[in-house]
């Protein structure tokens, strides 16, 4: 009696073998599908130049209109109680480009073109978040100011970047001739360029077509948007001045230029948005929004509530508008009053592409914050500092402590530390220098300690080239 064929016996050769071979392309696809990451997600940090806490329409202005900005905000968590290191430019760059404290990297105040009035030197030794993430594998791109060293070992593809397409100085004297002193500072990469049009749209083009060509590679992009506007000249394209004066019934011309260069810096980052939405980027793209410090009161800014504002170290000078964006990963329309400040950054954006954190920064990660987690406090004692110096600043150092809800300060050389309570008095208008001579003592004692640290870090070029 013969035995019953099974039924794969009846089947022919050629179709075993084909099964066979579906077989195995399945089990191969679900290994690699086990065994694949999450692609890396893109950076994108945008760093606008003074910026006042209230000079955004989210943020209380009500003579100034920001939906792209504003927009982008709502998309992730806006921060109420974010501060810049500095309240000026390159301080609070190389804060938030070292995760350190911008003394401590050779920083304390303004680089400049002429060394008799410049107060810094970058320190070459010192990793930026470009070095960090260009060992990771990513495609580092700056875009817009620099303003951390005019020539080599410090400029920008010397420290991390592939490319560099921006401003090399501090401020531009014209928004259109892009000079600084009769000196062209624009480049590409190490090459001088002279492009026409104003510096908000050639910085926003510049980004659109970076994204466009990152949108045809799988490489994963580090991207440092950092625009020079609104940081004087105040000087916005004639149209958007004529937008704002006839909405604007009894808006001062002073204010208005300063709202016209805001709304214009506005739509270009709605462009630069609207470009990672249409190439598919913003699917998985970290985005940073902030200022370098508050704004400059003098010219017009809008700093909410808060006392004074840019070059000063009471609230209105540090404390600026933040918003960060991830989808699927922080949660749209939130809002959150945990402190953090510029150099926070760094940790928290490693932490979040899955790159190993640097030791020993003074930077603290706040992701777990973004995530919608409880988070202790990020550090006991925050520092600010500034340090100028020439006939206009008188040898200016002004510094500041906080420590809970006290916070001491100086705001001028030449005058006395003063001591105030922002839970109480948030506008820094009651001086409790007197009053309460034990926190002060012991704030004082926690600030000088820390300036000492500082000084071992020297923030001048040496003499020789060897410079570590």
């Amino acid at each position: 009696m013969k035995q019953k064929e099974s039924h794969l016996m009846r089947v022919p050769h050629s179709l075993q073998a084909f099964f066979f071979l579906l077989l195995i392309l399945f089990w191969s696809a679900s290994a690699a599908d086990a065994n694949t990451k999450p692609a890396s997600p893109n950076v994108l940090v945008i760093l606008v130049d003074d910026l006042g806490y209230g000079d955004l329409s989210s943020y209380g202005a009500s003579d100034l209109k920001s939906p792209h900005i504003d927009k982008l905000i709502a998309r992730g968590m806006k921060f109420t109680n974010f501060y810049a290191n500095c309240p000026v430019c390159s301080p609070t760059r190389a804060a938030l480009l070292t995760g350190h404290y911008q003394d401590l990297v050779g920083v304390p105040g303004v680089i400049r073109t002429h060394p008799e009035n410049s107060w810094g030197y970058f320190l070459p030794s010192a990793s930026t978040l470009a070095n960090v993430f260009q060992q990771a594998g990513y495609h580092t791109g700056i875009i817009g100011k620099w303003h951390l060293g005019l020539e080599s070992p410090n400029t920008p593809n010397e420290r991390g970047f592939d490319t560099f397409r921006g401003f090399l100085g501090d401020m531009m004297d014209d928004y259109y001739l892009h000079r600084r002193h009769n000196v062209n500072y624009m480049r590409f990469n190490q090459q001088t360029i002279t492009p026409k049009g104003h510096a908000t749209d050639l910085f926003t083009d510049w980004t659109c077509e970076f994204l466009e060509q990152q949108a045809k590679t799988t490489e994963p992009f580090f991207l440092y948007l950092a625009y020079n506007a609104p940081h004087t000249p105040i000087q916005p394209p004639d149209e958007w001045i004529e937008k704002v004066t006839r909405r604007e019934a009894g808006i001062t011309a002073k204010r208005a230029k300063l709202v016209a260069l805001i709304e214009h810096l506005d739509a270009g980052i709605g462009k630069v948005i609207q470009t990672l939405d249409q190439t598919g980027l913003s699917e998985n793209t970290i985005i940073v929004f902030t200022s370098d410090n508050g704004g400059q009161v003098n010219v017009g800014a809008n700093n909410g509530n808060l006392r004074d504002g840019k070059q000063s170290v009471y609230e209105g000078g540090l404390k600026v508008p933040a918003g960060i964006v991830w989808k699927n990963r922080i949660a749209p329309h939130s809002q959150n009053d945990f402190m953090a400040m510029s150099m926070d950054l760094f940790p928290t954006l490693c932490e979040a592409a899955g790159i190993t954190v640097p030791a020993n920064l003074d930077a603290v990660s706040f992701l777990p914050t973004l995530e919608g987690k409880s988070q202790p406090p990020l550090r006991k004692h925050w520092f600010f500092r500034r340090r100028e110096g020439g006939n206009r600043y008188g040898g200016k150092t002004i510094e500041a402590i906080r420590s809970g809800d006290w916070k001491l300060l100086q705001n001028s050389p030449f005058a006395p530390l003063e001591l105030y309570n922002l839970k109480t008095d948030p506008l820094e208008t009651k001086d409790l220098a007197h009053k309460n001579r034990k926190k002060f003592n012991e704030l004082s004692a926690l600030l000088r300690a820390e300036i000492q640290r500082y000084g071992s870090v020297p923030w001048q070029k040496p003499l020789n080239s060897a410079a570590k």
